[in-house]
């Protein structure tokens, strides 16, 4: 929902992805939005979350990493739930392709924040994309629109 200009992400802003095909797929109702945060049920604005320790989406699927908030509150279990919520939408629009804010714990593809609150980055996967992944919906990020077209046209 973010990348599509609503003000939905933990500060109230949007992260717009400003993109032609963004608004042709809407017009064709090609679009399935969903921010997995807001259906854990987190509100707007709440505290910025991120990995404990520098690990991954898929290590806190395992079991073994965790998601905490800026106040040290453990949110992991909202979070899975809200990438379970994600599958589950997605699986009953029989969506293919995910397209992700990249940098979230939930939505990042290609890099999350490393859990130490302090900006730094590192290569790696949100919760949902992790989980999407797993179940074979292939993730692109934001910054990838040109990408998934070019898959979206392999395919059609």
């Amino acid at each position: 929902m973010c990348v599509l200009g609503q003000p939905v992400r933990y500060n109230g802003s949007a992260k717009t992805a400003a993109h032609q095909a963004l608004d042709q797929w809407r017009r064709e109702g090609r679009l399935v939005p969903i921010c997995p945060e807001l259906s854990a049920g987190f509100g707007v604005p709440r505290p910025p979350a991120e990995i404990a320790d520098g690990q991954s989406g898929q290590r806190v699927l395992a079991g073994v990493a965790r998601i905490v908030d800026a106040t040290g509150a453990d949110v992991t279990a909202p979070f899975i739930a809200g990438a379970q919520a994600a599958l589950a939408l997605a699986r009953a629009h029989d969506c293919g392709f995910a397209l992700l804010a990249d940098g979230s714990p939930s939505c990042g593809s290609r890099f999350i924040y490393d859990g130490s609150f302090a900006g730094n980055r590192h290569a790696g996967a949100g919760v949902t994309a992790a989980l999407l992944r797993q179940h074979g919906i292939e993730v692109f990020a934001d910054t990838e629109i040109d990408a998934l077209l070019e898959r979206l046209a392999q395919q059609e």
